[in-house]
């Protein structure tokens, strides 16, 4: 009787219930992280094991490539068993990232079957969004456009500033981190792409080979504000991980908007 009476008087807040196909590709994506945690964890201990035993790579080198594995097996230690534990560790970094490729590769095959696809692809027009970057977004999110404004979709990812608020006087301190942890995540992490100039460049040309006009436009709108915006917080004494925050609050607009004129009827 009391949800009932809630309900009429409009008291309930209405709440997003992911369907069978959003679960589903959650689930997928969410593996792919995982997987891709476990492969950071592993070359962290295969590189803190190197290091300990005197041994370095060149700093400005790139890592992971077949170059580095062939240094790290052409390693020789004191005792056979410490070369058994080097072999062990490359082995497992291996095996990690296989299975990261793999789960890289099944999203691949589920994306067309998707209902979300065309707005995968319209999203990934924006700088710094891959296709695995937007799934993962559109997968944690769903549609968009039950939130009616750019800002509560800020809030709900945590992104906004906390509020310390007594009588006439305001403090605000850092973000709230409530919400999605991967959605925000991934935001985060897109958003360290636009501390370089705003550029059009042949990869972003060629994400953007499905992309419709409209979001073409929206993708080099948001280069220009947000490129400006991480250079004026860093020239104004800002610490890089708060611009990027600030940056990657400033891209949950431009990604509302895409999304939303893009999103199918269906699964309003």
């Amino acid at each position: 009787m009391k949800l009932a009476a809630s309900l009429r008087s409009g008291d309930l807040t209405y709440i997003c219930v992911p369907n069978d196909d959003q679960e589903s590709m959650r689930d997928l994506t969410r593996a792919r992280s995982d997987m891709k945690n476990q492969e950071r964890s592993d070359r962290q201990q295969l590189n803190a094991f190197v290091l300990r035993h005197g041994f370095h790579w060149p700093s400005g080198k790139q890592r992971w490539t077949s170059v580095h594995y062939n240094w790290l097996e052409s390693l020789v230690f004191r005792h056979p068993w410490q070369q058994i534990v080097l072999q062990e560790y490359i082995d497992s970094v291996r095996a990690a990232t296989k299975r990261v490729e793999e789960m890289t590769r099944q999203m691949m095959i589920a994306l067309p079957e998707w209902s979300l696809s065309p707005v995968v692809a319209s999203l990934t027009a924006l700088k710094g969004i891959n296709t695995v970057a937007a799934m993962v977004l559109l997968s944690e999110l769903g549609d968009l456009r039950r939130f009616k404004k750019p800002s509560h979709l800020m809030s709900y990812l945590g992104l906004v500033p906390s509020e310390h608020s007594s009588g006439g006087t305001r403090r605000q301190g850092g973000i709230t981190r409530t919400g999605n942890t991967h959605a925000r995540r991934i935001l985060i992490e897109s958003a360290w792409c636009y501390r370089f100039p705003a550029r059009k460049t042949m990869y972003l040309k060629r994400k953007m080979i499905h992309s419709s006009e409209r979001d073409k436009e929206i993708s080099w709108s948001a280069q220009k504000r947000l490129c400006s915006c991480y250079r004026l917080l860093i020239e104004s004494g800002k610490n890089t991980k708060v611009a990027c925050v600030a940056v990657a609050r400033e891209l949950v607009g431009y990604i509302w908007d895409i999304a939303c004129q893009e999103m199918p009827v269906a699964t309003k």
